[in-house]
């Protein structure tokens, strides 16, 4: 991975650890932060030795969100004008690099601590979410005058229900990660020094006991039954995924550790295209950039 002046990045034994890196700034999102933050998570995603990602932020907040540092005009016409051209990136396109549900690798956020505006949102787009209980949360878009981004009016009614998400995206209050553990905003909510020990903890059970195809068709397949209306079509394309995993060593491997009394040791690839008739929206590659 390159040098980067927002995030930091390591990889151990299969587990990416990228960290938000402008403590000073509560790891606010600046035109270089976010440009960074995407470019490694798809970085990440291309790289088959990286099993799991876990994101966290440095210092005391996780992110708070746009940097306000620029003042009254951060949200106007010509601020967006400037990031898109700066990103080299358009209305139609911006969509397509925050598109996690499309990589093959899971994504764990460890929000350890304050996360407000897009500083939670984008983490909506993530699979798995910890929490320090003692966090500050909020969608505060509506207290700012502007319009929750990052998919977050199409997926937070589906996380929590309509009337938990509506409370929340109207009013902009402010929650703790207590609560969000509570409505089932995050699966776990732990004492702040304990949470990023469990996140990577899990990320690793995931990278040493998980097969990589698998899991990455899991996830695609769960993103993709979200918008499935048809309950016969779905269970027509899980069982033809299952016929066409049962053709990887994996398969197999999975079954003889498991009867061996030893830990897998896995072959495939996490990339590996599935065949058209059962592809799912994947988005392989080189991703948008």
């Amino acid at each position: 991975m390159p040098d980067y002046e927002t995030i930091l990045v390591g990889l151990d034994e299969g587990v990416a650890l990228l960290t938000l890196n402008r403590p000073d700034r509560a790891n606010s999102f600046n035109l270089v932060m976010d440009r960074e933050f995407h470019e490694a998570m798809w970085a990440l995603e291309d790289d088959p030795a990286v099993r799991v990602i876990v994101v966290t932020g440095a210092g005391r907040a996780f992110c708070g969100g746009v940097d306000l540092e620029a003042g009254a005009g951060v949200f106007g016409e010509e601020a967006h004008k400037a990031h898109d051209s700066t990103l080299g990136l358009d209305a139609d396109s911006l969509p397509e690099r925050s598109a996690f549900w499309r990589m093959r690798t899971p994504i764990i956020g460890a929000i350890n601590g304050a996360a407000v505006g897009a500083g939670l949102t984008v983490p909506l787009l993530f699979d798995i979410l910890y929490a320090a209980e003692d966090a500050k949360l909020g969608f505060v878009f509506s207290r700012r005058g502007i319009f929750p981004e990052a998919n977050s009016t199409w997926l937070l009614p589906r996380l929590i229900g309509l009337s938990r998400a509506m409370e929340l995206l109207l009013t902009g209050r402010i929650f703790t990660g207590a609560e969000a553990a509570a409505i089932g905003l995050v699966s776990r909510a732990l004492p702040r020094e304990e949470l990023l020990p469990a996140a990577l903890e899990l990320a690793h059970d995931l990278a040493r006991n998980t097969a990589p195809i698998p899991v990455g068709v899991i996830k695609n397949a769960v993103y993709r039954n979200l918008q499935e209306l048809d309950r016969r079509r779905s269970m027509a394309l899980e069982t033809k995924i299952v016929w066409w995993l049962g053709t990887h060593p994996d398969a197999i491997e999975g079954v003889m550790s498991f009867l061996q009394k030893r830990p897998p040791v896995w072959q495939g690839d996490k990339r590996t295209p599935m065949p058209p008739e059962i592809a799912i929206g994947e988005n392989l590659g080189s991703g948008p950039f």
